[in-house]
């Protein structure tokens, strides 16, 4: 009898066959085509069967089934083979579930959003959709390196066209194309870094006891031999390797110092904004380092490098959130400071903290664009807080979800970013106290950024809802029907609750075992479960797992309280002065500091006059020593070959008379010489 696990390639093809029947419809014209809501139905059927599915698998998975199928093989060279697999596992079923459900509420959601505006090119959208949502699943799924990384890429390729959607505006395709370019200068590294893999460990398998990650550890203890170059001991060349796949992290989950295309991105529209920073592109790359956290486990400096990157960036991008005007600006910066923090938490051995900080993420981030597409609806795709106010009565149902996402996004208790956002941050302290001060630096950028996440959380409720109404499209908001509101119930009901799943604070105090999700990733593959990787860290990377310095309980809770201090503080310094019939811009007593933290503190700028300014005048000088000295010297010598051959060629004139000449003359001259030779030599 068929099992669960039978069926798990139609989640992502389910996917990919709406994308086919979309991009069919599409042919037919920029409108909606011949197909049903422009392929919106399609899709929402397709998203619902890929849920169902993942659904299914999580079942089995959680009844102590595991999975690792190669489906095909594309090329083989001896013992290296390139492969398509499927490795379903705890980590992978959760991520499923995840991202087939947002998904289903985002196609769900572009009936309202994008079908009753009589938007042109619906089936070239939904195509869109459907080609992100496979491409997704796939990289979820791979069982290898080299898999996920063409999926990887295709995750890409879609952000772009969909970033670009609205092609005849000047502002889409400017952004669509930053996208690509900043994403991709990250993907040559992990190109690099997957070529490294393969020539290091002669496989880029996840999962097995011939896995990559599985290899690194034993030749640290000197049960495997790997190949290793540049004259590194394993372990230097190993940070190498993860470092150059993290390039490819760090552009997808727009890390800093790459940044900087998601705020751009938001020229997409609103649904593909959810998707994108919920469950599908920007999460990409963090599910990588979890997905291969055993390699990076094994080097101290690669995570160092992590939790680092993560922590400065969760403060780093918050401070710009606090001066933005536009709704969904606020967004994209929460989001890359979001991410920061799981950046923040695998850095820090928190396996299990950044994986539930990316579930609960996923739910009320995916909530508050989609409540803000719902805002950007009424408001008659007006994006300027400024232009709002008053809405809290107006639009219900948008409000009061908005809110329980905003809630789990400040982190206050007890909605979900609440527990996940504490957990990684007492990842960080305990660790760092454990013996690895280094992550104390990244503890506290990101407890810095508690406040600064609350303040720009609140401003952005109060300036949307609170108050009066500063216009007239917020005096007489648009009316927002059945299929932008369920979505947004939905999500409102996992942010407020989602939380619950894995309650560390609680459980300390308690002693009760309601650790569900640590005890759910910990139930998977030998060597790929939350427990081993909490062994491979403490044996690898120095960090203690033991007895922390003082009482466990009290570091528990007083980190749980300050956090949500500082949270509290926050919230409800911004409420005060925003949540006012007639708010002030007080970010503008911060002078000269607020226009360089609205223009993102001048990065676009920088970044082009390196590209302007550095890189092309290199590119340019690499070209003309390419064409003078390179192409110079090879032409210089074909044109010797080129001239001789011609002159030798005259020779070849087809009259037989000419050659009965030239051979006479040829034995001729052959005679005296050797007539010549001869005699000298008597």
């Amino acid at each position: 009898m068929a099992g669960a696990f039978d069926y798990a390639p139609a989640i992502v093809l389910l996917p990919f066959l709406s994308f086919l029947l979309s991009l069919g419809g599409s042919l037919h014209g920029e409108g909606k085509g011949v197909l049903p809501k422009g392929g919106a139905l399609g899709g929402i059927a397709a998203t619902a069967g890929s849920l169902l599915l993942s659904i299914w698998v999580a079942l089995t998975v959680a009844g102590g089934n595991v999975h690792d199928e190669t489906i095909y093989t594309w090329a083989a060279a001896g013992d290296l083979e390139l492969t398509f697999g499927l490795l379903l596992d705890p980590l992978s079923a959760l991520m499923l579930v995840i991202v087939s459900l947002i998904a289903l509420l985002v196609h769900v959601f572009s009936l309202g959003y994008m079908n009753d505006e009589g938007e042109t090119g619906l089936p070239r959208y939904y195509a869109g959709l459907g080609l992100f949502t496979a491409s997704m699943l796939g990289f979820v799924v791979a069982d290898n390196l080299l898999m996920a990384f063409m999926f990887f890429e295709l995750v890409g390729l879609c952000s772009f066209l969909l970033i670009g959607f609205h092609f005849r505006e000047p502002g889409p395709p400017s952004a669509a194309k930053k996208a690509f370019l900043v994403t991709r200068f990250g993907d040559y590294f992990f190109l690099v870094g997957v070529v490294a893999v393969f020539a290091t460990f002669g496989t880029a398998q996840f999962a097995g006891e011939g896995s990559f990650p599985a290899l690194a550890a034993a030749a640290l203890d000197g049960n495997a031999s790997v190949t290793t170059y540049l004259g590194l001991a394993p372990e230097a060349w190993f940070t190498v390797v993860g470092l150059l796949i993290l390039g490819g992290v760090v552009g997808k989950s727009a890390q800093f110092p790459l940044h900087t295309w998601l705020p751009d991105a938001m020229e997409g529209p609103t649904p593909v904004s959810a998707l994108i920073h919920a469950a599908t592109m920007v999460a990409a790359g963090v599910y990588l380092v979890a997905r291969m956290y055993g390699f990076y486990a094994v080097s101290p400096t690669a995570l160092g490098v992590i939790a680092l990157v993560g922590g400065f960036t969760a403060l780093f991008a918050g401070t710009m959130g606090l001066v933005k005007r536009e709704l969904k600006q606020v967004l994209a910066y929460s989001t890359i400071s979001q991410y920061g923090y799981m950046m923040l938490a695998l850095g820090a051995g928190g396996y299990v903290a950044a994986t539930f900080h990316l579930m609960t993420h996923a739910f009320f981030k995916a909530l508050l664009f989609l409540g803000a597409g719902s805002v950007i609806i009424a408001m008659h795709h007006n994006e300027n807080m400024w232009d709002m106010g008053g809405l809290k009565g107006k639009m219900p149902v948008t409000y009061y979800t908005f809110l329980a996402g905003s809630l789990a996004l400040a982190g206050i208790f007890p909605f979900a970013g609440f527990w996940s956002k504490d957990e990684v941050l007492y990842e960080a302290l305990a660790h760092g106290l454990g013996g690895t001060p280094l992550l104390l630096l990244g503890y506290a950028m990101g407890l810095l950024a508690v406040p600064v996440t609350a303040f720009y959380t609140f401003r952005m409720v109060a300036l949307t809802f609170h108050g009066d109404a500063r216009t007239d499209q917020a005096a007489s908001p648009e009316p927002v029907g059945w299929n932008v509101k369920a979505p947004l119930v939905v999500l409102g009901v996992l942010a407020a609750t989602a939380g619950f799943v894995n309650m560390v604070p609680v459980q300390t105090l308690t002693g009760a075992h309601i650790d569900f999700l640590h005890s759910w990733l910990d139930g998977g593959f030998e060597g790929l479960t939350a427990h081993h990787y909490g062994d491979v860290t403490g044996q690898f990377a120095g960090y203690s797992t033991g007895t922390l310095a003082g009482s466990e309980l009290a570091t528990v809770l007083a980190g749980a309280g300050l956090s949500l201090a500082l949270a509290l503080l926050g919230a409800g310094l911004a409420y005060s002065l925003y949540a006012v019939p007639e708010p002030e811009e007080h970010t503008a007593r911060l002078g000269s500091l607020q226009d360089v933290l609205y223009n993102n503190y001048y990065q676009d700028e920088y970044q082009v006059f390196i590209a302007t300014r550095i890189v092309a005048p290199l590119s340019r000088a690499a070209d003309a020593f390419d064409q003078g000295v390179i192409d110079g010297t090879v032409n210089a010598v074909s044109s010797v070959s080129l001239f001789s051959s011609s002159r030798i060629r005259r020779v070849q004139t087809g009259v037989v008379s000419n050659y009965a000449a030239l051979l006479t003359l040829g034995l001729t001259v052959l005679l005296i010489a050797f007539g010549v030779y001869g005699g000298w030599l008597l």
